[in-house]
């Protein structure tokens, strides 16, 4: 298996996966049309985020969208993991966890000491995210009305 950035063909299967990838990892919550999911990661790109795909051959079997936020309140700039995706038939092998470690370490590169994340309450990659030793520092709460 090879973690690297994409090219433009591989750039544009990650965008066009990109819609399942957020409904999935929003436990179906967030379903974006493929226009505005393009949007927001763009804008990002443009921001300096950038792309780590996970491939075997010809094979895209999953990617992490890195790059940086800044924190509301201190205006700390700390790295940023925006998406993490495996292919559902790649699942399971342990591809989840060598792109975050490679995505860390490239912002560790970075220059960034603090990497975070968000995630869905019961999303099944909390379990690989506090083996890696994430912690929680804020929970959003919700209630409906």
């Amino acid at each position: 298996m090879e973690i690297r950035k994409p090219n433009d063909s591989e750039y544009k299967k990650v965008l066009s996966l990109s819609p399942q990838a957020l409904f999935e990892g929003t436990l179906g919550e967030a379903k974006l049309s493929d226009e505005k999911v393009k949007q927001l990661i763009e804008l990002l790109l443009q921001e300096g985020s950038y792309y780590l795909i996970a491939t075997e051959g010809d094979n895209l079997m999953g990617w992490i969208l890195i790059g940086t936020s800044k924190d509301p309140f201190t205006e700390k700039v700390y790295g940023f993991i925006y998406e993490l995706f495996v292919l559902e038939e790649f699942r399971g092998n342990g591809i989840s966890k060598q792109l975050m470690e490679t995505g860390i370490e490239h912002l560790k590169q970075d220059g960034y000491s603090e990497v975070r994340l968000s995630v869905y309450a019961g999303n099944q990659a909390i379990k690989l995210y506090e083996k890696l030793g994430f912690k929680n520092r804020t929970i959003t709460m919700s209630m409906n009305i």
